[in-house]
């Protein structure tokens, strides 16, 4: 049983939403349910959320989005590599989280466990 967490956090690599899905699933198919309501200046993500789709969700919320282009894309789209050095802080916020033996080893057979000591380790990252 594997599931991958999607998280959305803040500039200061703050959790700020979760969503969970079965391990198999594709990181792009998330985006927008982790983006809805949200406002910011720049939207940082990897590769895996390299979509056509996304990049006009983000232009539509008022966003500039920085992503780096998959590989297979014929056509490169630039973005401000300046910017997306501060995507590490979501890379961070993960490893937080991962101090928690909990999340690390997922220990919760049921997915509505796991999902709710995930809050409870976000709530405690911001506690610090």
């Amino acid at each position: 049983m594997t599931s991958k967490i999607h998280m959305a956090t803040d500039a200061l690599g703050r959790p700020l939403r979760f969503i969970l899905t079965p391990g198999q699933r594709g990181d792009v198919t998330q985006a927008e349910a982790l983006l809805a309501g949200m406002k910011a200046n720049h939207v940082l993500a990897d590769k895996a959320y390299d979509s056509n789709a996304l990049r006009k969700i983000i232009i539509d919320m008022g966003a500039q989005a920085v992503i780096p282009c998959n590989p297979t894309r014929k056509c490169p789209i630039p973005y401000d590599f300046g910017i997306y050095k501060a995507r590490n802080a979501i890379e961070r916020c993960f490893n937080k989280m991962k101090h928690f033996r909990r999340v690390a080893t997922r220990y919760d057979r049921r997915a509505i466990h796991f999902l709710s000591f995930i809050h409870l380790a976000a709530a405690m990252i911001w506690m610090r």
